[in-house]
C-alpha cells in the first residue's frame, strides 16, 4: 500500500503537461475546505471554480474496467464504496458551493480530457 502513489499519476501528469503546454495555467491537489471536510483536486483552476479530477478505474469503481478483489473482500468491498460515496458528496458540495466539477477516468486519453478541459476553460473566460 506505501507504494500506492495518491497523486501524480501517470494520466494526471500527462494531463497536466498537455494543458501546461497550451498555456493554462492551474493549481494542482489544491486542498479545497468542504463541510463535510476537505477535497483536493487533481487540477483547480481558482478563478474559475473549476475543479478536475482524474480518478483511476480501480480506486473509484470505473464501471468499464474496475475489479473487484477476491481476496481480503472483508476489506475491499467497505472501502471502495467509501470512495465512491465519498466522490460523490465532494462533487455535490462543490457544485453547491458554486464550483463547476469534472470528473474523468484514467483510461481516456489524456490528450482528449486536455482538449475537454482547455475548451472548457475558453468557454469560461469569454
Amino acid at each position: 500500500m506505501r507504494s500506492i502513489r495518491p497523486t501524480g499519476t501517470t494520466p494526471e501528469a500527462e494531463v497536466r503537461s498537455r494543458l501546461h503546454r497550451a498555456g493554462l495555467r492551474f493549481r494542482k491537489n489544491t486542498t479545497l475546505r468542504l463541510p463535510s471536510g476537505s477535497t483536493r483536486p487533481d487540477i483547480v483552476f481558482p478563478r474559475l471554480r473549476l475543479a478536475v479530477f482524474i480518478d483511476g478505474c480501480f480506486w473509484h469503481g470505473c464501471p468499464r474496467h474496475a475489479t473487484h478483489p477476491r481476496h481480503n473482500a472483508w476489506y475491499w468491498a467497505p472501502k471502495l464504496r467509501q470512495n465512491r460515496q465519498r466522490d460523490a458528496r465532494s462533487t455535490r458540495e462543490l457544485r453547491s458551493a458554486g464550483w463547476l466539477v469534472r470528473r474523468y477516468w484514467e483510461h481516456v486519453p489524456p490528450a482528449r480530457v486536455a482538449e475537454q478541459v482547455e475548451a472548457l476553460v475558453q468557454r469560461l473566460v469569454d
